[in-house]
């Protein structure tokens, strides 16, 4: 009978197991075991060397020359698209389109130009000059003769017009039984340049008095109008006239014959200032006073006529003048 402790420690006798011992005894390894090998990747954590550090900067290292390529990029071609609008800038100067007046038709020369042969079209700035007709001033050229054939495109420019300039006769501006005179007036004496033709103006002698040998100022004609300023009367183009030439060193009126007569006399004797009056205003003064040093050393007179003007004038900001009652204008 087997004793079941024989196969665990060896004690007591087991025949089945000592048979079954017996019949294996050749297969016996009697040689020490060899030590297993491990494999790698079964090596144990705390026995595998440590990484090697990986240097902080490596990455940015690698992501810096992209970054400054990318910079240097956007600089380029910031700096490129800046000289490109630039030159595109400095070759559209001068090509601003503004608006010119040309023939709508065909124009033969001798033509009298109407406004239905004009028109209207805008070309580059650079290519306008002073010679060349603007929308504004069409309707100096409308009832113009032309001098030279234009063809429907054609700028109109001012050389190609007769002028009244050159075709004018003063005396067809004269009325009958009145008489033209032309006396010096300069800036000074002409409200500084701004009388123009068909004004209307009062005119202001200096004398010296022969009995007191003192000087003198008398408004000597009231509401005398303008014919011409210079060579430039109402009907005159001036756009055809350089500007150079627009001054004036004298004025033509519009007088009788006996008015003619004081004028010249008191040219002779003194110096003429003409003052400018509101064209609606028409009114003379009937009693005409006269002022001396005296008058502006008493001041009395200055003292009226200060109250005269504060009743009459009144001071209004950005006003136009006043109609035939004395009314404001709007």
């Amino acid at each position: 009978m087997s004793d079941p402790d024989y196969l665990w420690n060896k004690e007591g006798s087991d025949p089945e197991v000592e048979a079954l011992e017996q019949s294996l005894a050749g297969l016996k390894y009697d040689r020490k075991a060899p030590d297993l090998e491990q494999k790698p990747g079964r090596a144990r954590r705390e026995e595998r060397p440590p990484p090697e550090p990986r240097p902080a900067t490596r990455k940015w290292d690698r992501r810096a020359p992209l970054l400054v390529a990318l910079v240097l990029a956007v600089v380029g071609g910031a700096m490129a698209f800046s000289g490109i609008k630039a030159k595109e800038a400095q070759v559209r100067r001068g090509w601003n389109l503004v608006p010119v007046v040309v023939a709508a038709v065909d124009i033969p020369e001798g033509t009298v130009v109407t406004f239905d042969m004009i028109s209207q079209r805008s070309v580059p700035e650079q290519f306008v000059t002073s010679s060349v007709v603007k929308p504004d001033s069409a309707s100096y050229v409308v009832n113009q003769k032309v001098l030279v054939p234009v063809q429907a495109g054609d700028p109109l420019l001012w050389s190609e017009f007769e002028t009244t300039r050159a075709t004018e006769r003063l005396a067809t501006r004269v009325m009958k039984k009145a008489r033209a005179i032309t006396i010096d007036a300069g800036k000074s004496t002409s409200v500084g340049g701004w009388i123009r033709p068909n004004d209307h103006v009062d005119i202001v002698g200096t004398f010296k008095d022969p009995n007191t040998n003192e000087s003198v100022a008398v408004t000597l004609m009231q509401n005398v109008v303008i014919l011409a300023t210079g060579k430039i009367t109402g009907t005159t183009n001036v756009n055809v006239i350089p500007e150079n030439q627009r001054d004036y060193n004298n004025v033509s009126l519009l007088v009788v014959p006996e008015e003619a007569e004081l004028l010249v006399l008191a040219q002779d004797l003194g110096a003429l200032t003409l003052t400018l009056r509101n064209e609606d205003d028409i009114d003379v003064i009937e009693e005409r006073g006269r002022a001396t040093i005296n008058t502006l050393l008493s001041g009395e007179r200055t003292r009226v006529l200060q109250q005269k003007r504060f009743n009459t004038i009144q001071v209004i900001r950005g006003a136009t003048g006043t109609d035939a009652k004395g009314a404001p204008k709007p």
